[in-house]
């Protein structure tokens, strides 16, 4: 998909938010800013996504931030994301606003909370072919996307069940994940966090998973919430997958960087 080809709605929409004094640009990684892929550690940003992306994290005026259920050692690896991006891992467990950052670090109640759903989820993991255990460092992520049906259902199952009705674990599900965290987090308080940090004037963000919901929910009058693929969302528009997002951020280079981005015939 190219600029000209963006639905006249998004267009103009686009239009309209690129020209805020103080943009932040923040998008979902796996599903938006890379396609999905049955191995996470493959997954990598589209070249021309990514190229785009670089050049807005370097505009005055423009924030640029990846706000993603990954790990932040794990979103850095495969994302290579720019210098001067700012980064949200865990679904916001994990932020890294710059080098003044604090690390991330558990309590020792939320230690044992993290221990037993690690054992339960290596436990399910080792029974049932197919899935996979994640750890993170605030939680552990079962995956099921390689997995059959029957394999996955009863993988979830046993974990929900086995976990749920934990005090001081947190249960999100995702796109053929399911996570399980001794925080609470999500990507709506880190939208939240992002805006008042970086005092934008309006947001974009992209995401394409349910998780993402969150975030969507926690835009404002004057933001631009865009959902990539198909499902329920509360975004104003959508884009039809992660190959169509490269148009977005190109637009908003367009405008960015000139007085304007005269839509072609």
């Amino acid at each position: 998909m190219t600029i000209a080809d963006l639905p006249v709605p998004l267009y103009d929409a686009l239009v309209r938010v690129g020209h805020v004094p103080h943009l932040l640009v923040a998008m979902d990684f796996d599903g938006t800013m890379s396609p999905l892929v049955s191995r996470a550690e493959d997954a990598r940003p589209l070249p021309a996504a990514a190229a785009a992306f670089a050049a807005l994290s370097g505009l005055e005026g423009t924030t640029t931030a990846l706000v993603s259920g990954r790990a932040l050692a794990s979103l850095r690896a495969v994302a290579t994301p720019p210098e001067e991006a700012l980064l949200v891992g865990s679904h916001g467990a994990e932020i890294w606003l710059g080098p003044d950052s604090t690390p991330l670090k558990l309590n020792d109640s939320q230690q044992e909370s993290l221990a037993r759903a690690l054992h339960c989820v290596d436990a399910v993991v080792a029974t049932h072919p197919g899935t996979v255990a994640e750890r993170k460092p605030a939680g552990v992520v079962l995956h099921y996307r390689q997995a059959s049906a029957e394999a996955a259902s009863d993988a979830v199952e046993h974990v929900r069940n086995a976990l749920e009705r934990e005090n001081g674990l947190f249960i999100t599900e995702g796109k053929m994940v399911l996570e399980v965290s001794a925080i609470r987090s999500n990507k709506g308080e880190s939208i939240a966090l992002l805006r008042e940090v970086t005092g934008a004037d309006a947001i974009v963000f992209a995401g394409d998973d349910v998780t993402d919901e969150h975030a969507f929910a926690a835009l404002t009058t004057g933001d631009l919430g865009i959902k990539v693929g198909p499902g329920a969302t509360a975004a104003s528009f959508r884009i039809p997958c992660a190959q169509a997002l490269p148009a977005v951020l190109e637009l908003l280079l367009s405008i960015r960087t000139s007085s304007g981005a005269p839509r072609t015939p």
